[in-house]
């Protein structure tokens, strides 16, 4: 037993980690991949089975990992959203959440024939989205301006909400209906709002006081806010049922906001912490699965869950968005993003249970109505709102933009080049001259700090994918590949080789980006040529007119770019090989003397100056 169990959870680590990885491959949602190979670990080939695996400490290990995600969730949350789209975000949760819930019951009495306690409590289980489903999600569409934000704040802000309604309830269920049902609501939500809010600030400020009296060394630094969060959560839950969700949830808005002490470091942590339980929370669910609990789903589901996602999401996004300033374009987007998640699976799976040991009518069709409707609206979702927001305009799949960090003379030449080719560019840059220069030679360029917290508040990155560092100080170009690796991805941030540097003498690879075009080729190399007789040129490769001839013709070039027929940009770096071929453009610093001296010998060169 012991052997199972331990081969069991280190599946679970196993599979969600491959269903990462193939989902990245294959550019898929990653939910949709992890819902496919956890049904086919556990209903398919009966290879996994969570509930015989952890028995009682199910539900409460899925909890904690639910309040671990909810946590960083809280502390990914950017406060100042609140302050241009406060009215929207609090009206998509609260009236939001009441249309959610009145339309769901109503659609559960009307589709699935439930009596209208049972409705009344799937309705308030289904008003949650959350993190564990929104931010996979949006970090595989990357939409464009406010409703990535307003989204965000949504799927993590409502699944405390929808979990504390749906407790309450099922309070007045058990209860049964009579005079104290409105003191029941009123009591349970003072415990939840009341307590979760004040033990979610309270650990939040403890964390932050140990942190600003150094009261913490550096390495317990993450393992404490944990405990913290975790501890909060538990506290909370003993005054109310599920008011822990909202307590981690406000400690992790709190601590992710204050101004005292810097908490980047374990933003990061909680990040990577995120991806790996989302991962088992999914394998986990779509191993439940039992193929009895398919042979409840009816047609009637179908059309409860079509009701969901056509009508229901529609009505509460446009009752949330009345005299909102948002395009319809923006609305739209809202509309089509609700998908349902781990919450969801977990709080019905304990209310089921014992609804159904208590002899509720229907309560043994809980739980598969709502493992259904999680399934098809991640599956709907997951492949159809990433090209609605390409349809609209919200978002752009594979970015091929550049980000200078630097708007020095060459840095412009360079970026001038880029941009004529049809790619977006952006430069920043501390000095304002620089800035003013690429201004005025129709560049984009902001003047300011690239690590600073308010960066993304100032450099729209929808269009941007890949970071290029190319100031003087080395150690600045690392920050900055270190400060963007968590955006873009640490595959796209480059930097220029530091200066003399030789292999004893080089950055840790995990402390710096790829490196640009050859070790030879740093900031001072560029500089020097740049002023004397290089320039950056476009390059045409013909089957006459190859690379090799290139290469032979311009001895003492540097290839930068390569673009290739599918219209992609590619940096040269120091661990590729690239092998241009005809029908491709490079970017290139090219001496002048060479150039000059293959027009002499051939009458047409066919480089462009930029």
């Amino acid at each position: 037993m012991e052997n199972e169990v331990l081969i069991g959870l280190g599946s679970i680590l196993v599979l969600g980690t491959v269903a990462q990885w193939l989902a990245w491959r294959l550019h898929l949602p990653s939910i949709l991949v992890l819902l496919v190979v956890g049904f086919l670990a556990g209903p398919v080939t009966g290879f996994l089975h969570p509930d015989d695996m952890l028995g009682e400490v199910l539900f409460p290990t899925i909890s904690l990992a639910v309040a671990v995600i909810l946590f960083e969730g809280g502390l990914s949350l950017n406060i100042r959203a609140l302050k241009e789209d406060g009215y929207i975000i609090w009206s998509m949760i609260l009236v939001g959440g009441l249309v959610t819930w009145i339309l769901a019951t109503f659609g559960a009495w009307l589709c699935l024939g439930f009596d209208f306690g049972l409705a009344a409590l799937l309705g308030a289980i289904l008003i949650v989205t959350g993190p564990t489903v929104i931010i996979p999600l949006l970090l595989y569409i990357r939409p464009m301006g406010r409703v990535g934000a307003i989204a965000k704040w949504e799927g993590i802000v409502n699944d405390p909400v929808g979990a504390i309604l749906a407790v309450l309830v099922f309070e007045i269920l058990i209860a049964g209906e009579g005079h104290s049902s409105a003191s029941l609501v009123a009591w349970g939500l003072l415990k939840a709002f009341g307590g979760g809010t004040l033990i979610g600030v309270a650990g939040a400020l403890i964390i932050a006081y140990f942190l600003k009296r150094y009261w913490l060394p550096d390495l317990m630094h993450e393992p404490v806010t944990l405990m913290m969060a975790i501890g909060a959560f538990i506290a909370a839950n003993l005054i109310q049922p599920e008011s822990g969700l909202l307590a981690v949830t406000v400690m992790g808005i709190v601590l992710g906001n204050q101004p005292w002490v810097s908490v980047r470091h374990i933003i990061e942590f909680k990040e990577r912490l995120r991806v790996l339980l989302i991962a088992g929370l999914f394998v986990l669910l779509a191993a439940r699965l039992q193929m009895s609990d398919l042979q409840k789903i009816s047609l009637a589901s179908a059309g409860f869950v079509a009701f969901l996602i056509l009508i229901v999401r529609p009505a509460a996004v446009s009752f949330s968005t009345v005299g909102a300033r948002l395009r319809r374009s923006e609305r739209l987007f809202l509309a089509w993003m609700a998908p349902r998640g781990i919450v969801a699976a977990a709080v019905s799976s304990v209310f089921g249970l014992y609804l159904a040991q208590h002899g509720f009518a229907g309560a043994d069709r809980l739980v598969p109505e709502v493992f259904f409707v999680i399934v098809v609206t991640v599956v709907v979702y997951g492949l159809t709102a990433a090209p609605l927001a390409r349809y609209l305009k919200l978002s752009n799949p594979s970015p091929q933009g550049l980000l200078f960090v630097s708007a020095h003379k060459w840095a412009r030449e360079i970026a001038k080049a880029v941009r004529r080719e049809g790619f977006e560019v952006m430069l920043v840059d501390t000095n304002w001259n620089n800035v003013s220069a690429a201004k005025m030679e129709g560049l984009a360029a902001y003047n300011g700090n690239i690590v600073s917290p308010t960066i993304f508040e100032n450099v729209a990155m929808h269009s941007i994918g890949r970071l290029l560092a190319m100031t003087r100080n080395d150690e600045a170009n690392s920050l900055a590949a270190l400060r963007f690796a968590e955006v873009v991805g640490r595959s796209n941030v480059f930097q220029l080789p530091p200066k003399g540097a030789d292999k004893s003498s080089m950055p840790l690879k995990h402390l710096q980006g790829r490196l640009l075009f050859g070790r030879e080729f740093n900031f001072d190399y560029f500089a020097t040529q740049c002023e004397e007789l290089g320039r950056i040129k476009t390059v045409n490769l013909t089957p006459r007119f190859n690379y090799e001839t290139f290469k032979k013709h311009y001895k003492t070039a540097v290839p930068l770019f390569l673009i290739t027929k599918e219209k992609t940009l590619v940096p040269f770096t120091t661990d590729t090989r690239l092998l241009p071929e005809p029908g491709e453009r490079l970017i290139a610093l090219v001496n002048e003397h060479d150039d000059h001296h293959h027009k002499n010998n051939n009458g047409v060169s066919p480089v462009k100056s930029t």
